[in-house]
């Protein structure tokens, strides 16, 4: 590839430059800057300025980003688009959550906490003659800052109907540097518009009815609001919570860990009987089908299993509160799945820290996971859930407009 005469002559500029200035470095920049230009050209259909009949997009400014180079870090123009979004092939994805889990792991080796032989991936991280604790302080508290950016940002620019709440435990030393199991506890979002969005996160005691009302107030401090329905596992706490936090909001308790619940009552030689007759339930057609058929199966396996009985009927009306939505949100709403893979990259990228040396580095890492996740779902041009759909929780704003979304869905 052949640089540009912009590119060559910023490039003779930084060589004339001279003392002071990182030629090697600059170089590097130049090079890789004019890559992600021919690349976004590609995509566009033309250049800068450049008028063609091949043109399917334009340019709408520019993003930052750093890259770790073996130069050293290079800050990077990334070009914007009016439609969709652009991110050149030469660029690591997840660069924010590959530094944040190279600052983690940092953090615990210059401490001397972590209980792992850590030397090899202190190595392949390209850092095997040591890092001073300074160096671990500065890309800390840069990344603590975009993560506190990310965590206490408003969020009372739409209404998010459905709320989605889960815990996953990570290994912590405690300030007396014992390890302990702590719960990482995220919420997320789906807005009127069916789009998602992560909502918060933060770390403490899953069962503490002080901590879950302490995280809930912070989001409804942040703006959070018309939330018509909380999605959830039953954390004693978590409910307590709710009731006091989000009185008008009913609560969908998570369909897959009620059935956990349930086949721990019966043998393991009947567990699969169980699991086929409960899914019954949530095959019918209509709200009342489904009421019907919950006690149905209620009366059929309380012959059997008598302790499934009381069980059933304490769990009907929040195991079943999703039948209060629409039809086509039900799959969506019934359980706590669409947070599994949040609970799943959170796991992976924590497995390299094993015990994290302190709170503060598990919300590093785990914010940064976030941040990414959440840029990735803003970015994408589909909808979690269709406005069509979604327009059928608000049938007095506007009827009209609500057939015109279902008809072109």
């Amino acid at each position: 590839m052949a640089l540009s005469q912009s590119a060559v002559s910023e490039l003779l500029e930084a060589f004339r430059a001279g003392d002071g200035v990182d030629l090697i470095r600059e170089s590097v920049r130049l090079v890789l800057q004019e890559l992600i230009e021919v690349e976004a050209a590609a995509e566009i259909g033309a250049g800068p300025y450049e008028r063609t009949d091949t043109r399917t997009n334009e340019r709408n400014g520019s993003r930052l980003r750093l890259l770790a180079t073996q130069a050293g870090d290079v800050e990077l123009a990334i070009p914007k688009l009016r439609k969709g979004s652009f991110f050149p092939s030469i660029l690591e994805p997840r660069r924010r959550i590959d530094q944040a889990l190279y600052a983690v792991v940092m953090e615990a080796y210059v401490a001397g906490v972590s209980t792992r032989a850590v030397d090899d991936l202190v190595a392949a991280l390209g850092i095997a003659s040591g890092i001073s604790k300074s160096e671990v302080s500065r890309i800390c508290a840069g990344l603590d800052e975009i993560v506190g950016a990310f965590r206490t940002r408003q969020l009372d620019h739409v209404e998010f109907p459905y709320v989605y709440l889960d815990a996953t435990y990570l290994h912590v030393r405690n300030q007396t540097s014992q390890v302990v199991s702590m719960a990482v506890v995220v919420a997320t979002g789906i807005t009127a518009n069916g789009d998602r969005e992560i909502l918060g996160c933060d770390i403490g005691d899953s069962e503490d009815e002080t901590f879950w009302r302490g995280f809930l107030r912070s989001l409804r401090a942040r703006g959070l609001g018309g939330v018509k329905l909380v999605i959830s596992d039953q954390h004693a706490g978590l409910v307590a919570a709710l009731t006091k936090s989000f009185q008008k909001a009913s609560h969908q308790r998570c369909r897959v860990h009620f059935a956990r619940n349930l086949l721990s009552l019966v043998p393991r030689s009947h567990t699969d009987m169980v699991a086929a007759v409960f899914r019954t339930i949530f095959a019918q057609p209509d709200d009342k089908a489904v009421s019907a058929t919950w006690d149905q199966v209620r009366d059929q396996l309380a012959a059997m299993f008598p302790k499934v009985g009381p069980l059933m009927d304490n769990a009907k009306t929040e195991v079943l509160a999703f039948t209060g939505f629409p039809r086509a949100h039900w799959q969506k709403i019934w359980s706590t799945n669409p947070l599994e893979r949040i609970n799943k990259e959170i796991k992976r990228r924590s497995r390299v820290v094993g015990i994290f040396p302190n709170e503060a580095s598990v919300i590093r890492l785990v914010g940064a996971v976030l941040a990414d996740m959440h840029d990735e779902w803003q970015a994408s041009d589909r909808r979690y859930l269709s406005e069509g759909s979604m327009a059928l929780l608000y049938p007095e704003r506007d009827t009209e407009s609500v057939a015109e979304l279902n008809s072109g869905d």
